[in-house]
């Protein structure tokens, strides 16, 4: 009688490819915001070869979240996770995505967003550096200086905790107070932080842009800067690595994901 061979057969059975990568971008009217999005979604294909990566879009811009889903459906597409292309909790991550992933054919689960997470300080670093920022050389200096960490703003309070975490990492890299600031929805309003820091002594301020893309919002924010202001985070290197760091962590969580995965800093 011939040996059984156990699992000979799963030995030979081609591996089943990883379940799509899925970017959800907010959208914008801004044309600026879609050309960043899809440069950043190359970046990210770079580093991944052969992850299957697609875009979807909240509102404003095609194509739309529900149609990136039903597309993948129609192409056999038997899972994707979802990548909040936002920097903090809020309505969309908790409602509108999973609301969108719980209405596909495929499973869909999604991720947390992107913020806060050390990635997004290299980041935001890197781009007040480039705009013009400079350690601080001494303390009266460091005693002059301060940054408003310009965001979207959310009604949502999570949304608040999660951005006032990103200021205090930055903060411990900067060294000079970090203020959270929003352009809609929540205050204090950009310029009402840089005038709270001027009130402080602090005459030395910069801006540094909490969004993922150009747009209105990051427009209007860089424009109250008393002298530099940074640009949006962008296709800067640690946006594609924090891209795939979030969807690898849903890969690895042992329990299924039906909503926003558990808001992880590592």
């Amino acid at each position: 009688m011939t040996a059984h061979t156990p699992n000979r057969d799963a030995r030979h059975r081609p591996a089943a490819p990883p379940p799509a990568l899925v970017v959800v971008a907010h959208g914008s009217r801004d044309p600026r915001a879609l050309a960043t999005v899809r440069r950043l979604l190359d970046g990210v294909r770079a580093l991944r070869p052969g992850l299957p990566v697609h875009l979807g879009h909240i509102e404003l811009n095609a194509p739309l979240l529900p149609d990136t889903l039903a597309e993948l459906d129609a192409q056999g597409t038997g899972a994707a996770v979802l990548v909040p292309l936002l920097l903090s909790r809020g309505h969309h991550v908790k409602r509108d995505i999973p609301e969108a992933a719980a209405g596909a054919r495929l499973h869909a689960r999604v991720a947390a967003p992107l913020g806060p997470h050390p990635l997004l300080v290299d980041a935001l670093h890197t781009r007040l550096t480039e705009a013009g920022w400079r350690t601080p050389a001494d303390a009266a200096a460091r005693r002059a200086s301060g940054v408003v960490l310009a965001a979207a703003g959310s009604r949502d309070p999570e949304a608040r905790v999660d951005t006032h975490r990103t200021a205090r990492l930055l903060a411990e890299r900067l060294g000079v107070p970090v203020v959270p600031a929003y352009a809609s929805a929540a205050a204090p309003t950009v310029p009402d932080a840089l005038r709270a820091l001027a009130a402080r002594g602090r005459s030395r301020v910069a801006v540094a842009s909490y969004f993922t893309a150009p747009g209105r919002f990051a427009t209007e924010c860089a424009a109250a800067a008393p002298g530099i202001a940074a640009a949006p985070l962008g296709t800067h290197p640690a946006m594609a690595r924090l891209v795939l760091h979030r969807y690898d962590q849903v890969l690895r969580a042992r329990t299924p994901v039906t909503g926003p995965a558990a808001l992880l800093t590592a």
